[in-house]
């Protein structure tokens, strides 16, 4: 299938499992190594998967990515091609699961966030990354979560860990400022009218945040990015915190990540602004 005809297809194939089965077909199955169904935690969600260079590398930096679904739904097995974006790029990844609404509410996906980094970091040497380059990075929903254990110093705390640890942190299409809540799965995730101010990721940026990355398109309209991805970014600046935003005229909201994919990635060079990210680290 031509590439533009499957990325003018892809915002409506994404929200099934078959359109990510689409995309995970195109991926490369020999640019990575990957050990599935780790725990780092007792919970079934609570699990992620490794994705390591095919070729090993010594003190690789590393990544621990959450997807978004609006903090209800997700499979982490549904985002090998991000593995394998961030594997074939010398990064080591580890795509996490989290516990969702509607079984789980805030805070509880954004503690298993904190958890799932904190085992990252003890783990990283197995997997030959260097503890001192870890990221954290998500996607929409799973930005929220990324920003919040970066941001906000107590879920980390929780683990025995400051954000000072991460190298850095990655938002792709983040809401990080969105009360009041409209959405209704949303408003079930944080129990509104109850959501506490302090949910907000906005409301943490200081001097201390690890310094940022922050992608978003131009016309999301799911997340509005002046709202969040600008509006935080001007705030990190403000505080004095390395800060790099960018807004793409040619992605969605959805196929903002999916350019990740190397059939799409001449779409915007999301996988090329993570990538001299981190490898800028240390």
């Amino acid at each position: 299938m031509p590439r533009r005809s499957l990325f003018a297809m892809l915002p409506a194939l994404l929200t099934a499992c078959s359109g990510v089965d689409l995309l995970n077909a195109t991926v490369a199955t020999d640019t990575y190594r990957r050990t599935e169904g780790l725990h780092y935690g007792p919970d079934a969600r609570q699990s992620l998967d490794v994705y390591q260079p095919a070729i090993p590398l010594r003190q690789a930096p590393l990544v621990v990515f959450f997807y978004g679904g609006n903090w209800s739904s997700g499979e982490r097995a549904d985002y090998r091609f991000v593995g394998e974006a961030l594997a074939s790029s010398g990064i080591v990844a580890m795509v996490a699961d989290y516990r969702l609404s509607p079984a789980f509410r805030y805070p509880a996906f954004v503690q298993d966030s904190a958890r799932a980094v904190a085992w990252a970091l003890q783990h990283a040497a197995d997997y030959d990354a260097d503890p001192a380059k870890i990221f954290v990075m998500g996607h929409s929903a799973g930005a929220y979560n990324a920003a919040m254990v970066a941001l906000d110093s107590r879920w980390l705390a929780a683990e025995g860990l400051k954000p000072t640890r991460l190298a850095g942190w990655i938002g792709l299409a983040g809401p990080y400022d969105f009360l009041p809540i409209v959405e209704p799965l949303s408003r079930v995730a944080f129990n509104w009218p109850d959501t506490p101010a302090d949910s907000q990721p906005l409301l943490h940026a200081s001097a201390a945040s690890p310094r940022a990355l922050l992608l978003a398109p131009a016309q999301d309209r799911l997340v509005n990015p002046q709202r969040s991805t600008l509006a935080l970014a001007q705030r990190l600046k403000a505080s004095g915190v390395a800060v790099q935003s960018e807004l793409f005229d040619s992605v969605s909201h959805v196929t903002l990540l999916a350019s990740m994919a190397s059939v799409l990635r001449g779409r915007a060079p999301v996988l090329e602004r993570v990538q001299a990210f981190v490898k800028s680290a240390g």
